[in-house]
């Protein structure tokens, strides 16, 4: 008896098709379709739809968090990734894009800049300015503004005094 309910359950599994879901019937992109008034598969939001996550980026976007060690990090670390190529490891608007001829950025360090607020920086990663582009697809709102704050070091760092920061000179050699 149990060697005939094992054939029947051998044979059971052996006789099933493939159960994946390419074998399901499904609309290519743009596809004609009867179902929706409009003819195409492709239909748009309706209005008030708010994509999963878009209130948090947007309240990401709009107070920048406060500047810690992680924040910092997190902003070297995507600076060297997104903004080095053109403005260079230190800012000064000399990175390995712009040495093969691409446009040069500003520097940094330029009093102009020096003076922008961090807002600047943000809508600048946020929407581009001049021949760069939009990063916004790339860079998270929270990670713009640990780029911004990681500018902002970099900008302090050539412009301050051991007589400002008593802890650094325990650390001078």
């Amino acid at each position: 008896m149990t060697r005939l309910l094992l054939l029947a359950i051998v044979l059971a599994v052996a006789g099933c098709d493939d159960q994946s879901m390419r074998q399901q019937n499904r609309y290519d992109t743009y596809a004609p379709s009867k179902i929706w008034p409009n003819g195409s598969e492709a239909q748009l939001l309706p209005a008030g739809v708010v994509a999963q996550g878009d209130l948090v980026r947007a309240r990401d976007a709009k107070e920048p968090p406060p500047v810690t060690d992680s924040l910092l990090r997190t902003g070297r670390k995507d600076f060297e990734i997104f903004c080095s190529p053109c403005h260079g490891l230190a800012g000064d608007g000399d990175g390995m894009v712009v040495q093969r001829g691409f446009p040069t950025p500003p520097s940094y360090h330029s009093d102009r800049l020096r003076k922008a607020p961090a807002r600047h920086f943000f809508d600048v990663i946020t929407n581009g300015y001049g021949v760069m582009y939009s990063y916004a697809a790339r860079v998270p709102p929270h990670d713009r503004w640990a780029i911004v704050a990681y500018i902002r070091a970099l900008q302090e760092s050539r412009h301050v005094r051991v007589v400002d920061m008593p802890q650094a000179r325990e650390k001078l050699p």
